[in-house]
């Protein structure tokens, strides 16, 4: 049998491409004008591209919701690098129901305005 080297079938198909990590550390978003801050690191753990981690007593997941749109300050891993405020989409809340992440959520982020 011979193997398949076509590569383009291996092409990763997140919908987020890996530069938002190499630049930004953290997200940072409010729920509405006088709530709390809500600061959280960026991940690569999900199969669907780029996350938060947060864990299920949070208050944050009650106001959550697939589809949502917030506006999030993306923070650079350097105190003299600059933010950027993007618009960004909840692309899932999954669960994780093993390993080290047991008790915790992944809430998928998609950036849909880069400007």
């Amino acid at each position: 049998m011979k193997e398949n080297t076509d590569r383009s079938n291996l092409d990763e198909k997140r919908s987020e491409p890996r530069a938002i990590l190499d630049k930004y550390y953290s997200v940072q978003f409010m729920l509405n004008d006088v709530g709390p801050n809500y600061v959280f690191k960026l991940r690569d753990i999900s199969s669907k591209g780029l996350c938060i981690l947060v864990k299920e007593d949070s208050a944050v997941l009650k106001h959550l919701k697939v589809g949502d749109i917030l506006t999030m300050e993306y923070k650079p891993p350097e105190l003299t690098g600059s933010s950027k405020i993007l618009k960004t989409q909840i692309g899932h809340i999954s669960k994780s129901k093993e390993g080290r992440l047991t008790g915790h959520y992944l809430v998928g982020l998609s950036v849909i305005d880069c400007n």
